[in-house]
């Protein structure tokens, strides 16, 4: 009969697991849900609509993604160009028109080949993001002023950067199948929109968060040579790497290791080398220039040296900078190998990217796009995503009134250096808790809200459920499904949302 379901229809639905409803399990969720009508429904939950959860999560995601562009509205108009502090003071600084002329792209050098005039004798950028910033150029009318011709090639790199922005968010939203809506943490967290065209991050964002997606469905290769184009734009989803082998050597899972690796080694080569070969002293500048730099804003070098009065050479602080991060690592290895149940891929990721930027030199405010897709995956729990987000953006405002303080001569207009490093501070400490947070996740995995729900490792691919074939210490759990705990359940009554049962964050 046409208006029955077929018996391969009803036995798909039943063997389907049901995704997890965020405004259930979620009490920020669920009381954020009544600005948009309560909580979500079974039809947007499963997607029988056009409205699924992945297209909202990617057009919020842009819509986010515009306003940040709109915040950037009175450096476009002037400040970029006529304005150095009041760049600060409206707080919409880019490096991007900067860049235009400063890196020869107004004067149509080739980066890498063509020298540069002044210190910065070539452009000291990977080469996949020297390849990005060129393309903009091409895309940018070389008739008018200076002036314009800078405004239309930050709304060049706008628009391939928002095209970055829509990849991460359908990406993170994929990633866990059953929780497609925590993608909206990546859509909808204020310091992403307001740090996405600062610079030409969210290339490497993009690239990794494909990655993620790519292993989390099992395929080795094009996760390794999406995580090696990755590397060439930025260095830091080399990290990953450290993750994967601990949690492939716990699991037995060397070939696909292999695979991965082999994969973004090849990758990494096929995008360096011809520049490697023909302009070597180009290509090296970027590695040359994070090995130089000294130290610079946003560390806790800096705050210390500020504080206390001492001089950190680079030396110096990258000395210290390699110490704590190999310690860090040797922490997350006895983390990885002891655990009583194997941490999922997407903890690790955070937590050894997370480290990398404490233990770092220099914190950009862009940097914090780096963590965005991954503590999504890592802890989709709004109220602990949140906090780490208000510190993010207090040290977004802070630096820019701290730069604001130190151009604006005696009218001293923005934030002393005493506010400047509270803020820093403020930013170490909320990513400290978020990396706190995790490690309680990995240490007991009830309280891990992807597992609560019944997953194991939905970010993990072959590790999802895989046994266990070398632990230190006490014999891990078994893997999946072995601790199914139910969330928060969040009922609904005349006065809003009441959560009932377990209330554990």
């Amino acid at each position: 009969m046409c208006g029955m379901p077929s018996a391969e229809t009803t036995r798909a639905s039943v063997h389907q697991p049901e995704p997890v409803r965020p405004t259930r399990e979620d009490e920020v969720a669920a009381a954020g849900s009544e600005l948009i009508g309560g909580p979500i429904g079974r039809r947007a939950l499963f997607g029988t609509s056009w409205w699924t959860p992945v297209r909202i999560v990617a057009l919020v995601a842009i819509g986010m993604f515009a306003l940040g562009m709109v915040q950037k509205l009175p450096c476009y108009d002037s400040a970029w160009f006529f304005g150095a502090s009041s760049q600060y003071t409206h707080a919409c600084y880019s490096d991007i028109p900067h860049l235009y002329q400063g890196r020869g792209f107004a004067d149509g050098l080739v980066p890498y080949f063509d020298k540069l005039p002044g210190d910065m004798d070539y452009l000291e950028y990977p080469v996949l993001t020297g390849v990005f910033m060129e393309v903009a150029s091409w895309l940018t009318p070389g008739s008018g002023t200076i002036q314009h011709q800078e405004q239309a090639y930050w709304m060049a790199n706008a628009g391939m950067l928002m095209v970055c922005t829509a990849i991460i968010a359908v990406c993170t939203s994929r990633t866990h199948r059953r929780r497609p809506w925590d993608g909206l943490l990546v859509a909808l967290a204020p310091a992403f929109a307001l740090t996405a065209t600062i610079n030409w991050d969210l290339l490497a964002v993009a690239l990794l968060a494909a990655a993620m997606l790519m292993w989390s469905r099992g395929r080795a290769l094009a996760f390794g040579i999406l995580l090696g184009l990755a590397t060439a734009a930025k260095f830091y989803p080399f990290l990953v790497l450290g993750p994967l082998f601990l949690l492939c050597w716990r699991a037995g899972k060397w070939r696909e290791f292999a695979t991965a690796l082999l994969g973004a080694v090849g990758a990494w080569l096929v995008v360096n080398l011809p520049v490697m070969f023909l302009a070597p002293e180009g290509w090296a500048k970027f590695y040359r220039f994070s090995h130089d730099r000294g130290v610079d804003f946003g560390s806790v070098f800096l705050v210390l040296s500020q504080r206390w009065n001492i001089q950190i050479t680079a030396d110096a602080a990258n000395t210290w900078a390699m110490v704590m991060m190999l310690a860090v690592c040797a922490g997350l290895a006895a983390l990885t190998l002891t655990a009583p149940r194997r941490p999922r891929l997407a903890q690790l990721a955070f937590l050894i990217v997370a480290a990398f930027i404490l233990t770092n030199k220099v914190y950009s405010p862009q940097y914090v796009l780096w963590l965005v897709p991954l503590a999504a995956l890592a802890r989709p729990r709004w109220r602990d995503f949140l906090i780490w987000q208000a510190c993010e953006v207090a040290y977004f405002l802070g630096i820019w009134m701290y730069l604001a303080y130190t151009t604006s001569g005696d009218a001293h207009k923005g934030l002393p250096t005493e506010g400047y490093q509270l803020a820093v501070v403020l930013h170490l400490l909320g990513t400290l808790y978020l990396c706190a947070v995790v490690v309680r996740d990995i240490l007991m995995p009830e309280r891990d809200v992807v597992r609560r729900a019944g997953d194991d490792d939905p970010s993990g691919g072959v590790l999802d459920g895989a046994p266990d074939v070398f632990v230190l210490g006490a014999a891990a759990h078994p893997p999946r499904h072995a601790v199914h705990f139910e969330g928060p359940q969040v009922e609904w009554g005349s006065r809003g949302p009441m959560s009932v049962g377990d209330s554990s964050p």
